[in-house]
């Protein structure tokens, strides 16, 4: 009888080999890949295809903003997950151990630079920049008290009024 591994054992073999992602990263990646799934599915009337590289990149970046808001550059760094080329060595990983299938398209260099982490999981939290309006200036006058040097008082000192009005 032929034993079939769980896809369970199947990641301990892939972490036993490349123990740079945590486990969690793997099964984020299928989710992530199964929302774009779903997201193109959607979009293109029921259709089911292959997604790209570059898709999945889509993909994943939205499901972890909806799973974890603010908290998906923690969450996914504490995987060790940093960049986009870090979801394709997952991928192709996956893709080794027969967990994915892959076109003969399909190349790590799909994942290579499109975008940052921090422009995509930090930035979208970020409050907005200030408008740059120029604040009205002030016509401040600094009166000197009168009085003896070294002299204080505790007086407030009035200003001096102006001729503009």
């Amino acid at each position: 009888m032929i034993h079939k591994q769980s896809y369970d054992e199947v990641l301990d073999a892939i972490i036993a080999s490349d123990p740079r992602y945590h486990r969690d990263a793997f099964h984020f990646v299928r989710e992530g890949l199964d929302y774009t799934q779903q997201t193109i599915s959607k979009q293109e009337e029921g259709i089911v295809r292959h997604i790209s590289g570059q898709e999945l990149l889509g993909g994943v970046r939205a499901h972890a903003l909806e799973e974890y808001g603010p908290m998906a550059l923690v969450v996914l760094n504490e995987w060790g997950v940093s960049c986009c080329e870090d979801f394709g060595e997952i991928v192709f990983n996956m893709i080794e151990y027969d967990l994915l299938a892959r076109t003969a398209e399909d190349s790590r260099d799909d994942f290579k630079g499109s975008y940052s982490f921090d422009e995509a999981f930090r930035q979208p939290f970020l409050p907005p920049e200030p408008e740059t309006a120029e604040l009205p200036s002030t016509n401040r006058t600094i009166a000197q008290s009168s009085g003896n040097k070294g002299e204080r008082s505790n007086k407030p000192v009035e200003p001096e009024a102006s001729d503009k009005q």
